[in-house]
Formats: C-alpha cells, sequence, structure tokens
C-alpha cells in the first residue's frame, strides 16, 4: 500500500498542534488560504479578521493571557508588511506571538512575483526569529525552534515564512518526523547574595517603594508579589498593566498619590517593570536624585524568573519593614486623599455634556469586579485607568509600552474568547476613545461575526485629545477650504458610533447623560450572550485634571 500523502499546509498545521497552538488570528489569501482550513479541520481555533495589525494585535493579546503564542496568519506583501506593527507591538511589550506569512513562489523570486517582497529580512528588525523553512521536512523543526523563541528568555515575536509553492509542494507522510513540543522555560534565581543585600537596602530605606509592571502579570507571579507587599508592608505602584497583580484597591496601593510616591522615593524596588519613558526613566525631576533604581546603575541586580525571585524574598524578609504610622505613608496618604478629594468633584460633577471623570466614577460602578478592561486612547485610556480599578492580574491591557493606538479591537477580541474558554463568566469591556476606535473600528464586524459578548464603550470628545462642538466646527470652516480650516486634532462631532451596531442587525446606545449611561451598560451587561456598541457623547474640550509635571501628558503618561 502506497503511503499517504500530505503537503506543506498540513505539515505547517500538524506542527502547530504538536506545539499546542490553540488559536490562529488572520486574513486569508493566496497563498494561506488552505492553511487556515487545515488549522480549522485539525482543531485550532480561527478567527478571520479584517486587519492583519489587528490579527497581529489579538495574537499576541492571546499570548499574554495564555503564555502560549497565539498565530498571525497573513498573505504575502501587503499583508505582511500590514503585520509588522502588530509585530513591533510585541517585541516592544516582551509578549509572545507567531507571524506566519504566505510569500510568492520561490521560483519566480527577483523576477516581479505576485506581491515580492523581502519578508523574511523585513521582520528581522522587528522579532526574535525570522526564517523560511527550505524543505517540507524542516517545517516541524522551524516551527518548534519559533515557538520556542517567542517564550524562552525575554518573550518576543517570530516569523516563519512559506512560498505558495512550498505550501502546496506534497510528500509522503512518513518522510515528515514530528518535532517534539517545547518544555515550558526554564526557572532561574536570583543570587542568594544579592537578594540579601536588595532585604538590607529596603530594610535601611526611610522612603520605599515598590513597582508593580506587567512582567509580573506575564509570569503569573500575583499570589508571591501579593504575599510580599503583604509582609513588608510596603507602598506599591502599579504600572498601567501592572495593575490587578496585586488589586487596586488594595490598603497599600498608592496609585493615588503616585508623582509623591515617585518623587520623593529614595529606594524602588522594581518588579517586572521597566524605567522607560512610563516611569520617567527614573531621572529628576520626576524621581529624587541619586534614588536607588536601575535606569541609573542598579544598587542591586536581581537576574531571575519574577515569581522565585519573590519567594526568595520572602523567606529573605524577616517581617514588616515600614510602619503604617510612619512618616513616609503618613506623606503617600495625604497626598492621595488630596487628589481624590480632586478627582471626586471633577466626578460629581454630572452636568451635561459629561466629563471624563464623571462617566469613569459610574462605570466603575456599573462594571464586574472581575472583568477584564481593555482600553486605548489619549485621556480615555489615562483618566480612565485611575477610575477603573482591577483586582485580578491580566485584567488591563492597553497601549503599552510602545503607546500604539488601535489595539483595543483586537485585544479584546482575543481577551473574550480567552474568557469564552478559559475563564468561563468573566465579561469584557472595551473602553475606547473616538479617535482610537477609528484605527480598527471595522473589527465590530468581527465581534459580531463570531458573536462574542464583548461591550464596547466610546468616549466620544470628537477628537484627538479634544475637539469642537458642532456650532464651532461649522463656523470655523464656512467658506474656507476644509483642509485649511479643519484643526488637526479635530473629527466630525457627535458622531452617531452606536449606528454601526444596525449593520450587523443589532441596536446601539446612544448616551448624553448619567442615567443613559446607567441604563445601557446595565442592558448590554444583561445581555451575556452578544455584543454591545454604547457611544458617550462628552464634553470636547474636557481634559485630565492638572499635573504636577505637565511634561508627563506631553510624553503621554
Amino acid at each position: 500500500m502506497a503511503d499517504e500523502e500530505t503537503d506543506g499546509a498540513h505539515i505547517l498545521v500538524n506542527a502547530l498542534v504538536d506545539q499546542g497552538v490553540e488559536y490562529m488570528f488572520g486574513i486569508v489569501g493566496i497563498p494561506v488560504v488552505e492553511v487556515a482550513v487545515a488549522a480549522q479541520q485539525a482543531g485550532i481555533k480561527y478567527i478571520g479578521m479584517r486587519n492583519e495589525q489587528a490579527a497581529c494585535y489579538a495574537a499576541q493579546a492571546i499570548g499574554y493571557l495564555t503564555g502560549r503564542p497565539g498565530v498571525c496568519l497573513v498573505v504575502s506583501g501587503p499583508g505582511l508588511l500590514h503585520a509588522i506593527g502588530g509585530m513591533a507591538n510585541a517585541q516592544s511589550n516582551a509578549w509572545p506571538v507567531l507571524v506566519v506569512g504566505g510569500s510568492s513562489d520561490q521560483d519566480q523570486e527577483g523576477c516581479g512575483a505576485f506581491q515580492e517582497c523581502p519578508q523574511v529580512e523585513a521582520c528581522r528588525l522587528y522579532c526574535k526569529y525570522s526564517a523560511r523553512p527550505p524543505r517540507l521536512d524542516t517545517i516541524p523543526y522551524h516551527v518548534a525552534k519559533a515557538i520556542k523563541s517567542t517564550t524562552y528568555g525575554r518573550p518576543g515575536a517570530a516569523y516563519l515564512d512559506f512560498p505558495g509553492n512550498l505550501l502546496n509542494e506534497k510528500t509522503s507522510e512518513d518522510s515528515i518526523q514530528p518535532f517534539p513540543r517545547n518544555p515550558l522555560p526554564p526557572v532561574s534565581l536570583a543570587c542568594p547574595e544579592k537578594i540579601s543585600e536588595a532585604v538590607a537596602l529596603l530594610a535601611g530605606a526611610k522612603r520605599p517603594l515598590v513597582v508593580v509592571g506587567k512582567g509580573a502579570a506575564y509570569a503569573r507571579a500575583e499570589d508571591q508579589v501579593r504575599a510580599l507587599i503583604e509582609k513588608t508592608g510596603l507602598p506599591f505602584l502599579p504600572t498601567p498593566m501592572g495593575k490587578g497583580v496585586v488589586a487596586d484597591d488594595h490598603p497599600q496601593c498608592v496609585a493615588a498619590a503616585r508623582s509623591r510616591a515617585l518623587l520623593e522615593a529614595d529606594v524602588i524596588l522594581l518588579l517586572g517593570a521597566r524605567l522607560n519613558w512610563m516611569l520617567h526613566f527614573g531621572r529628576p525631576p520626576r524621581f529624587a536624585p541619586g534614588v536607588n533604581s536601575n535606569s541609573v546603575p542598579a544598587s542591586v541586580a536581581l537576574l531571575g524568573d519574577l515569581k522565585p525571585v519573590c519567594v526568595q524574598l520572602l523567606k529573605e524578609v524577616s517581617g514588616r519593614l515600614i510602619s503604617h504610622d510612619s512618616p513616609w505613608w503618613a506623606r503617600l496618604d495625604e497626598k492621595a486623599q488630596a487628589n481624590m478629594q480632586i478627582n471626586r468633584a471633577m466626578a460629581e460633577d454630572i452636568s451635561v455634556p459629561l466629563n471624563y471623570y464623571a462617566v469613569f466614577s459610574h462605570l466603575q460602578q456599573l462594571l464586574p469586579s472581575d472583568c477584564i478592561i481593555v482600553s486605548e486612547g489619549a485621556n480615555t485610556m489615562d483618566i480612565g485607568r485611575t477610575f477603573l480599578l482591577n483586582r485580578l492580574a491580566r485584567h488591563r491591557l492597553d497601549a503599552g509600552t510602545f503607546g500604539t493606538m488601535g489595539v483595543g479591537l483586537g485585544f479584546a477580541i482575543a481577551a473574550a474568547l480567552y474568557a469564552r474558554d478559559h475563564a468561563p463568566g468573566q465579561r469584557v469591556v472595551c473602553v475606547e476613545g473616538d479617535s482610537a476606535f477609528g484605527f480598527s473600528g471595522m473589527e465590530l464586524e468581527t465581534i459580531y461575526r463570531y458573536n462574542l459578548p464583548i461591550v464596547v464603550i466610546i468616549i466620544n470628545n470628537n477628537g484627538i485629545y479634544g475637539g469642537l462642538d458642532k456650532e464651532l466646527f461649522q463656523d470655523i470652516r464656512d467658506g474656507v477650504d476644509v483642509t485649511l480650516a479643519t484643526p488637526p486634532t479635530s473629527l466630525l462631532p457627535s458622531a452617531r458610533y452606536e449606528r454601526m451596531a444596525s449593520i450587523f442587525n443589532e441596536s446601539g446606545h446612544l448616551c448624553t447623560t448619567i442615567p443613559e449611561l446607567e441604563s445601557a451598560v446595565n442592558l448590554s451587561l444583561a445581555e451575556s450572550q452578544k455584543p454591545s456598541l454604547i457611544n458617550v457623547l462628552i464634553n470636547p474640550m474636557a481634559q485630565r485634571k492638572a499635573q504636577d509635571f505637565d511634561w508627563l501628558t506631553r510624553s503621554k503618561i
């Protein structure tokens, strides 16, 4: 009996299954249609998206949420180039993702083939591993190596390139040897002497601070970090996606006193965070001169995996390192109370048109405490993270280290699939600025096509950072070339985004008052088996409260 035959597409898919791939996001076309079909036949969940960038955002969000890379499947040339923005975002965030791209046939290389592009070279700058398997029998090896590269060491992106002729080429099944599944990445501990030095440094500090980053969330170290925080009594400050590693409403969270905590701390313990632009590089005037942190040379470097390193620290610490009645805690509490009072005053102003603070304070009261919050936009994201609390790790996804706008709907799609398959009952709420929504708004069709119960809330201020009301918008454009008169930050005033739901035979919600917002959110949450779209019109001139350091706002903190 003759050997059964297989082709490159099925060899690729079988190799992905062997490596534990669960989800594939993409847009099909020549030459990868057969890959998507074979993936579904093999049990990989395929989600067809409307833009390759959004597909790559979704695949990397799956990598962050599960610890195993999602796959982004793209066509040759423009399809792959669109996905590079997503690969760069994954590299910057240190999230695992594998991009699989089709490419023009090898025998047409250099001849001006359809969508011919130097794809392997183009991706190399934005990933950890970029390769084209040369033969069918090498596909399992390259798949295993690419996926290993996404999770071992510092996580990130990988790219594999498949010419159309290789995907269609046939061979006997017996000639293909599966490659063993990669084991979990090895775990390393910090040097014990350095652990002792770090604890001694913290114990001797007058104004210590812990900064908890999204690396702690990715490491699944929430139990160990919380135990360390509570045993030592140290104040902690979460980064945007470090929110929820220890609950935002934990009594030792000093997010409400962020400026003072960073400015006056004399020793800072970074847990899964980097002193990049998000933390002002660790430099004055935002930090105290000479603060012990690793923007300048670190006083103590704890090189190891975050979860076991926290266990090491726990064993070394004998008890509380600072009392809550210390002068440092008094300074932090004073600043937190002052800031919360300002926020409360703005939140209590529910006059129409609404401001950000009123909308977010009421949203916080309405949303489930365990929901996954996806957010992007300028003021929408910045102000929203103050009010929309997270109590669980990996339950906030936003623009991240790369400051990328357009990630929201892709992230929300991934989060909804993750919740469906791994955390039943948890809701996904996607809070978008109107500008940010525009980057990937057609992914609404993807959400409705797969009937994902995502609550999409658009905070609509008519612009980027701020817009204009209808009257002023019209006045400044009357009789003038609109390309010269329309402010660069303005979008069309009071756009009725909620009507997009009608394209999919559903009804959206328009909100201009707090009672309308409450009704729309409650109705949307009650509809647990389908998507919802809410358009909240706010004052186009609404802004965040005054900042202690205005350059923070300029750098989009």
